[in-house]
């Protein structure tokens, strides 16, 4: 673990923030410490930045996966289905999308024919919690389709 100490003015401290951003998105940060130094005009924040080197191939560079053509027609539209009302739990609760579940997970889920809480528990990166918190959003939206 390393440390590094920004200091950013209050006024004109633009540049200095940008650096510090800069810095923050290049490292793996394990902790973020701040102080607001109170000098009237000379006012600034410090940041203790404690991090490591994050030297992972795979940073930043997600490969994009193009579902319409990785899902049946059937399931595709499940899928599209999926979407939208995550969409609409994510606005409800003010989070990220896929925070409510991944793509990956939606289209796991969408191949299931008969969607059910044992079928959405068995979808690596659904658990309990998720389970109960969204699923039944979606497993009677599936139950919708299916008698409709």
């Amino acid at each position: 673990m390393q440390i590094r100490i920004f200091t950013i003015p209050i006024f004109g401290g633009d540049a200095f923030a940008e650096d510090m951003n800069a810095f923050l998105r290049s490292k793996k940060v394990l902790q973020l410490d701040q102080q607001l130094v109170n000098h009237g005009q000379s006012s600034a924040w410090c940041f203790c930045v404690r991090y490591v080197e994050d030297n992972s191939p795979f940073r930043g560079a997600r490969e994009k996966v193009d579902y319409k053509e990785v899902l049946d027609a059937e399931s595709f539209e499940r899928f599209s289905t999926f979407r939208k009302i995550r969409k609409e739990i994510a606005d409800d609760e003010g989070i990220p999308a896929f925070s409510v579940f991944t793509d990956q997970e939606l289209s796991e889920m969408a191949k299931v024919k008969d969607l059910s809480a044992a079928s959405m528990k068995a979808v690596k990166g659904i658990g309990e919690k998720k389970m109960e918190k969204y699923g039944r959003f979606f497993i009677s939206k599936h139950r919708e389709d299916e008698k409709g």
